[in-house]
């Protein structure tokens, strides 16, 4: 029998998926590949990762546990020996003697922090959360039905909050603080005493709070403050962290979570109906980079403050363009207001006519217009260059 064809409108896509926003650096990724598979040449600034290999102990334990027949499904949670030793980790970095049935290792920070949201949020439930942003805080927010409440980070302050902001944004529909330290766009880090306060406000209106600290080893003067470890928070915090930055392990997909009791099977829920596990040969691999050498891992933060250091200088010498030195992660974030172009248009015109490809502040959010990200983990010959570009684009925008 001939099916009938169809005349009708196709079936529309649920209205959760446009709550949904791309990741706008694959965005950019996407259009300098084009541009240079027609022969421009680009520099790179516009995905956050960094540039260095994964170390060579880590690649082989992953090759290693492969051949070993670690292909198969795994514990939903994670498994025990990765957990306990990331206790561990816990213990030393934040004091914390934290349980193995705490901590839940996912496939990628990203998705532990878009499960406890959905976890946490019921319909008009609000969020507050920083601003600029990283977009999976509104995506996940907005899909779980909750309500985005943006709290600016200033510039003026190093690109932390203004406290008396802070406090006057909290209302009685506000059931989690998202934080972000060191911070994605920005490069900003909280101090301990912004920490205190915000500990103090959850701990006094009774709500819950998101730390994302995937940059916690990633800092270029003193450690950053964890909200985990102050007294009060146990049961209110979640904190999630990942294998990605520290170790340069983007691709392999590995963070964990620690949370209080009464979230984690929820949470395992999600992964165990989404993912169902972490790729075992994958959690050895994270096993090793947590057990095995670090000389690499610092290797990398040296490496990276040079890089940063000259970064920030020549956007500083270029007419227009003013930038915070980040203590954190590996960002810049200039002020660009002074060319008098939107930030779309500035990043377009770098990329257009610089080969520059780099991310409006706009991805990140409304509070970033007048701003760029710039990832200076690359080489410092891209940075060199990138920046001569840079200056060459600006000056020729002032002429016309």
């Amino acid at each position: 029998m001939k099916l009938p064809e169809r005349t009708s409108t196709p079936v529309k896509i649920s209205r959760k998926i446009e709550r949904l926003s791309a990741d706008s650096a694959f965005v950019v990724l996407a259009r300098a590949q084009a541009l240079e598979a027609r022969g421009f040449s680009v520099v790179h600034l516009e995905i956050g990762e960094p540039c260095f290999e994964t170390p060579g102990n880590i690649r082989e334990a992953g090759r290693r546990a492969i051949e070993e027949g670690r292909t198969r499904y795994c514990n939903s949670q994670g498994l025990v020996s990765l957990r306990e030793e990331i206790a561990g980790e816990i213990l030393r970095t934040r004091g914390l003697q934290i349980p193995t049935e705490r901590i839940i290792v996912g496939s990628g920070a990203k998705p532990l922090i878009f499960f406890a949201i959905l976890a946490l949020l019921d319909d008009g439930d609000e969020a507050v959360y920083p601003a600029p942003l990283f977009p999976v805080f509104q995506s996940a927010v907005a899909f779980a039905g909750g309500h985005a409440a943006p709290v600016p980070l200033r510039e003026e302050l190093d690109f932390r909050f203004d406290m008396d902001e802070f406090r006057a944004r909290i209302t009685p529909q506000t059931k989690l603080i998202i934080l972000n330290s060191p911070h994605n766009p920005t490069g900003g880090v909280l101090t301990a005493e912004d920490v205190r306060e915000i500990a103090a406000l959850a701990c006094e209106r009774d709500l819950m709070v998101l730390s994302d600290e995937v940059y916690d080893h990633m800092y270029y003067e003193e450690p950053p403050a964890s909200i985990l470890a102050l007294k009060g928070l146990n049961e209110r915090s979640i904190l999630v962290s990942g294998f990605s930055k520290t170790y340069a392990m983007t691709g392999w997909r590995l963070g964990y979570s620690v949370l209080p009791d009464w979230l984690v099977e929820p949470v395992v829920r999600l992964i165990n109906s989404s993912v169902s596990c972490t790729p075992e040969f994958v959690q050895m691999a994270g096993l090793e980079a947590m057990t095995g050498p670090q000389t690499e891992s610092a290797e990398m933060m040296r490496v990276l403050k040079e890089r940063r250091d000259l970064m920030i200088q020549g956007l500083n010498q270029i007419p227009g363009i003013s930038c915070r030195t980040p203590r954190g992660a590996f960002y810049a974030f200039p002020n660009v207001r002074q060319v008098g172009m939107t930030s779309v248009d500035l990043s377009n015109c770098l990329l257009e006519e610089g080969g520059v490809a780099t991310l409006p502040g706009t991805a990140f959010g409304p509070e970033g217009e007048g701003y760029l990200r710039l990832c200076f983990s690359t080489s410092e010959e891209n940075i060199r260059e990138a920046l001569r570009r840079i200056r060459r684009v600006v000056s020729q925008l002032g002429t016309r």
